[in-house]
C-alpha cells in the first residue's frame, strides 16, 4: 500500500498528463506514492491518456466519471478511492508546486495536524501572474469564507494541499461537495478544531490548455457558502431558485416601466407581455444556474420552456387563491401576499425539478 496518494481532478488536461507525472516522479523519488486521475469525460481523451500511462507505470490510477462533474466531488472521490494514509490534492495543470508535497507528508508525518495547506499568501507565496481582476475577486473570496471557515487560513480558495486519512474520515459524510473549492468545504464541515499548517508557494502561469475559470465558479462558490450556512433548513438550490425569481420580479418591474412609457401600451397589456417575458428569462437562468447539472439543450430546452410556462401558469393561479384565502381569514395584507408568494415558488421548483429538468436525466 503506498503512503500518499496524490489526487489530481481533470477536465481537458491531456497535455498536461505525461508532464506532471514526470514532475511527480521526481519530487517524490524517495516515497511510495501513486497518483490518482479522476477525470470527468474530457471530450479530449485526458482519461484514455492516463489509461496508457497506467500501463507504463503501476503508480497512475485513472477514475474515469461519466455524467459526473465537478472539482470537489472529484477530489473526494479519487480519495475514496485508495488506501494511502496521506492525501494530497493537485491540479492538472502544473500550476501548484509539486516540489512541496514531500515537505508536506513530513509535516503531517510528524502528527498533530490534520492538514498542510499550500498558501499563495504565507511568506514565500505569491499569486504570481494574476491579473488584478482575479486578485480582487480572490481577495473577495477569502473574507466571504470567513462566515463558515472554522479555523484561520490565509489561502481558504487553495486547491493545493494534504490531509491525513483520518481527517477525512471524520468530515466526508458532511461534504456538501459544491464546485471548485474542496478546501473550504473540508475545513467548514468539520465538527472540531481543525489544525492546519500553512505554506508558501508561487502560484505558476498555465502552460498549456485552457483555464477552466468563469462566472460559473463563482456562482458554485456562493452557492458552496450557501449550503453551509443555511443548508440544514433550505436546500441550496430552493435558494437559487428563488435568487432567480427575485432578479424575474425586479425585471418585471423595470419591463412594466419601459412598455408602458416608451410602447404607450396599457397596464393589462404590459403586464402580460413582461410575465411573459420574465417567465423565459428565469427559464434561461435556471437551465444555467440552478439545473445547470440537468442543463436542457436543443428541441429538449424548447419542450422545456413550455413545461415551465405551464408549471408558473399554476404556480401563479396557487400563489392568487392563497393569498386571497388567507387575506379573507384576516391575514394582513404584506403576510397574505408574502404567504402566496412562497406557496407558489415553492410549487414552481418542485413542479420545475421533477418535471421539467427531470427530462434531460436520460441521455
Amino acid at each position: 500500500m503506498p503512503e500518499l496518494a496524490v489526487i489530481v481532478p481533470t477536465y481537458n488536461e491531456r497535455d498536461n498528463v505525461l508532464p506532471l507525472t514526470a514532475a511527480l516522479r521526481l519530487a517524490l523519488k524517495d516515497i511510495d506514492y501513486e497518483v490518482v486521475f479522476v477525470d470527468d469525460d474530457s471530450p479530449d481523451s485526458t482519461a484514455e491518456v492516463v489509461r496508457r500511462l497506467s500501463f507504463e507505470d503501476p503508480r497512475v490510477r485513472i477514475v474515469h466519471r461519466v455524467h459526473r462533474r465537478g472539482l470537489a466531488s472529484a477530489a473526494v472521490e479519487g480519495m475514496m478511492a485508495t488506501n494511502a494514509p496521506y492525501l494530497a490534492v493537485i491540479d492538472g495543470d502544473l500550476q501548484h508546486d509539486e516540489t512541496l508535497l514531500p515537505e508536506m507528508l513530513r509535516l503531517l508525518r510528524a502528527g498533530g495536524l490534520d492538514l498542510v495547506v499550500g498558501s499563495r499568501h504565507q511568506d514565500g507565496g505569491s499569486m504570481g501572474e494574476f491579473s488584478a481582476a482575479r486578485v480582487a475577486l480572490s481577495q473577495l473570496g477569502r473574507r466571504l469564507s470567513a462566515l463558515v471557515c472554522r479555523a484561520h487560513l490565509s489561502d481558504p480558495m487553495s486547491g493545493f494541499f494534504m490531509l491525513t486519512r483520518s481527517y477525512l474520515n471524520d468530515v466526508v459524510r458532511s461534504l456538501s461537495l459544491i464546485g471548485f473549492k474542496i478546501l473550504l468545504d473540508l475545513v467548514a464541515s468539520s465538527p472540531r478544531p481543525v489544525a492546519i499548517r500553512e505554506i508558501g508557494y508561487t502560484f505558476r502561469t498555465r502552460q498549456r490548455g485552457e483555464s477552466k475559470l468563469d462566472l460559473l465558479v463563482g456562482l458554485e462558490y456562493l452557492e458552496l457558502l450557501l449550503d453551509k450556512l443555511f443548508g440544514e433548513w433550505v436546500p441550496v438550490r430552493y435558494m437559487l431558485f428563488g435568487l432567480v425569481g427575485a432578479v424575474g420580479v425586479a425585471a418585471q418591474l423595470l419591463l412594466v416601466v419601459l412598455l408602458m412609457n416608451a410602447a404607450g401600451l396599457l397596464f393589462g397589456r404590459a403586464q402580460l407581455y413582461s410575465s411573459i417575458m420574465v417567465i423565459a428569462l428565469n427559464y434561461t437562468l435556471n437551465n444555467q444556474m440552478t439545473f445547470r447539472a440537468r442543463r436542457l439543450h436543443g428541441w429538449r430546452w424548447l419542450s422545456g420552456l413550455v413545461l415551465f410556462f405551464c408549471a408558473c401558469s399554476v404556480g401563479l393561479f396557487s400563489n392568487v387563491v392563497a393569498a386571497g384565502t388567507l387575506r379573507k381569514l384576516g391575514l394582513q395584507l404584506p403576510l397574505a401576499s408574502l404567504a402566496g408568494i412562497v406557496i407558489g415558488s415553492i410549487w414552481n421548483y418542485g413542479v420545475s425539478s421533477i418535471l421539467v429538468w427531470r427530462v434531460n436525466r436520460r441521455r
